[in-house]
């Protein structure tokens, strides 16, 4: 298992069980939207201090793991 994954914490307590980084109410999903919507690491630790460059790998890291799990239904392309 990565060591980064350490970072990340799932309580059914805080944020409906979502995947958070560790110690923070932030959603490992909403760093991968922004990291996706083309912000860089420093733009988001800018946004979000409480988080450090680790954190942000932490959650990619997260997201690799998940998306070996698990299948995601994407829209079909749809064409005519």
């Amino acid at each position: 298992m990565n060591p980064l994954l350490q970072r990340i914490k799932v309580d059914p307590r805080v944020c409906f069980g979502k995947p958070c980084i560790n110690g923070t109410r932030i959603w490992v999903s909403l760093v991968l939207d922004l990291l996706a919507d083309g912000m860089t690491p420093q733009e988001i630790i800018g946004e979000y201090p409480q988080l450090s460059e680790e954190d942000i790998r932490a959650a990619i890291a997260c997201g690799a793991e998940m998306s070996r799990e698990r299948y995601v239904d994407l829209p079909s392309e749809v064409t005519g």
